[in-house]
């Protein structure tokens, strides 16, 4: 990869190498445009733009963005899944055939979130995909809600939390079982401890709340499997 020598210039770069759109950026970050004007504006490692970058991309690597040192992305489960996709070492097994991942239909969720083992009737394929071991189930994404993260058609692994001990961690996504269906957001805190910050990375999709006592299961999303 070229060098370059400045935190906008690699912001950029990244950005175009990522096809996120300036408008998207801004929004999911909360600057604009007036923050890139100015020499060295966005020269001081550590600083709020700084953080809200990285916050906003976690994929993108802090190393790179601030001294230019290593990979543009951090080599996350997601990527080294694609990349193993590609090399076809995340394959379907029989589906007689027990190990691997379930592919589950939205359909399936509720007994997804719970376990049962009468998921299994639903089930299409099931997928060995060695970074994600310990994913309970995968499901595919529908609709353009969580642009440019996930897309339609991706993939997401998923891992069930126990509603008896459920705790959120703040801004990660999740498949979220609800009185309004299957849901694939990030959650954020709420106007108080009763409800949640229902977000979508889609910037045409307002956030909403739901109250706690609104769900019927919770998965934290792990990673993802585009399929090329």
């Amino acid at each position: 990869m070229e060098e370059i020598s400045t935190i906008k210039g690699r912001i950029l770069s990244f950005l175009g190498s990522e096809g996120i759109k300036k408008s998207d950026f801004y929004q999911a970050t909360g600057l604009s445009d007036s923050n890139f004007k100015g020499k060295n504006r966005l020269s001081q490692p550590g600083g709020d733009m700084i953080v809200k970058i990285l916050t906003a991309y976690p994929n993108l690597s802090a190393d790179w963005l601030i001294m230019g040192k290593g990979n543009m992305l951090n080599v996350d489960a997601s990527s080294v899944i694609r990349a193993q996709r590609q090399q076809e070492s995340a394959c379907p097994v029989p589906q007689d055939n027990k190990e691997g991942i379930p592919l589950l239909p939205l359909s399936a969720m509720a007994g997804a979130f719970t376990g049962e083992a009468s998921v299994m009737e639903y089930e299409c394929e099931r997928y060995v995909i060695p970074a994600f071991k310990g994913a309970d189930f995968l499901i595919q994404v529908k609709g353009d809600s969580m642009q440019p993260t996930y897309y339609s058609g991706d993939l997401v692994a998923c891992q069930r939390v126990p509603l008896s001990d459920l705790f959120f961690q703040w801004n990660k996504t999740y498949v979220l079982d609800t009185v309004q269906g299957p849901l694939i957001k990030r959650v954020r805190r709420g106007s108080d401890d009763d409800h949640l910050l229902i977000v979508s990375d889609n910037a045409d999709y307002e956030p909403f709340e739901l109250s706690r006592d609104q769900f019927y299961g919770v998965a934290l999303v792990r990673g993802l499997v585009r399929l090329e």
